[in-house]
């Protein structure tokens, strides 16, 4: 997709610190990490958000997930834990409207809902 950030480092436009990559998907450590370990898993194919997702792209997000997981391992987040954020529209916090899943970890995350 035209002007999206991550379709660039998808197509290597746009230089990323890679942490994985296969035929679906690419992961690469996020430019302004909120937790030691933050690393965002990318569809290869442009999903504007979860809210456009299709019945066909369920196997595309069960991948994301356990790319996710192999990742967490390789970084060694499984024992202590770790969270996996998709964020949706604007309100949420979504900048970049190509779906990702974050990975964040290496440290103890707060759990709240309130507005900061």
């Amino acid at each position: 997709m035209e002007n999206c950030i991550f379709c660039s480092i998808i197509s290597e436009k746009i230089p990323a610190q890679i942490v994985y990559t296969d035929e679906q998907v690419v992961a690469f450590k996020d430019i302004h990490p909120a937790a030691p370990v933050h690393i965002l898993v990318i569809p290869r194919r442009h999903i504007e958000s979860v809210n456009v997702v299709q019945a066909q792209d369920e196997t595309l997000l069960g991948h994301m997930v356990n790319v996710a997981g192999i990742i967490a391992r390789q970084q060694g987040l499984e024992h202590k834990g770790y969270r996996l954020v998709i964020n949706t529209g604007p309100d949420s916090g979504q900048t970049v409207f190509h779906i990702h899943l974050h990975i964040l970890g290496g440290r103890k995350m707060p759990f709240r809902f309130d507005e900061e």
